[in-house]
């Protein structure tokens, strides 16, 4: 009896010594996680805007892929005016409804009466990164199948501005789209050396 007395006695004291350590561990967590929540929000806030232009820019991808071929003239001038603001992102979206809007000639010329023309080649001469020059590469390509809309690209000065247009290991399409518009002014007897083409 007295041996279990003791036991028991040993046990409580223990409890007494480790009961506090356990009590104090919430209080260091709690100080730990204040910490973290202040870091946590400066970095939320520096990223919130990023994913609000994504969010706004994948709801209008998908929404202008169902009606580009329907769309009227003031959506596609709105499509010509994202190639005026200075964000990347939404020069990207605007080269792209222009590429899927340009399915015909009649199409591809009425961008070019509103000044896409010019502003793709503009936007391809400032590009600053490859999936800028991607999406106007890609959108003058598009324009490209109208003989017309090449005059007028031409006429804009693309010829100097594709050909200065720096390729892309990482991304093979700049380097076929270049190559295939530059093929095309060739095609149409436009000033360009032939070695441009196959150095493209």
């Amino acid at each position: 009896m007295r041996t279990l007395a003791a036991k028991l006695t040993g046990c409580a004291k223990y409890y007494c010594r480790r009961n506090p350590v356990r009590n104090a561990q919430p209080r260091s967590f709690s100080s730990f996680k204040a910490r973290d929540e202040v870091s946590l929000e400066q970095e939320a806030d520096r990223k919130i805007g990023w994913l609000l232009k994504l969010l706004f820019a994948g709801t209008a991808t998908a929404v202008a892929y169902n009606i580009m071929p329907y769309m009227g003239d003031n959506l596609l001038q709105q499509s010509v005016s994202l190639l005026q603001v200075k964000d990347p992102l939404f020069k990207r979206m605007g080269a792209s409804r222009l590429a899927q809007f340009a399915i015909d000639d009649d199409r591809r010329m009425k961008i070019v009466e509103m000044g896409g023309a010019q502003e793709l080649v503009n936007m391809l001469g400032a590009a600053k990164d490859d999936r800028t020059r991607k999406e106007a590469l890609k959108a003058l390509s598009a324009l490209s199948h109208s003989d017309q809309a090449v005059g007028a690209l031409h006429q804009a000065g693309a010829i100097s501005v594709i050909r200065a247009a720096p390729d892309s290991l990482e991304n093979a399409e700049i380097e076929k789209y270049k190559s295939g518009l530059l093929q095309r002014f060739q095609d149409l007897r436009y000033d360009i050396p032939s070695a441009d083409v196959s150095s493209s």
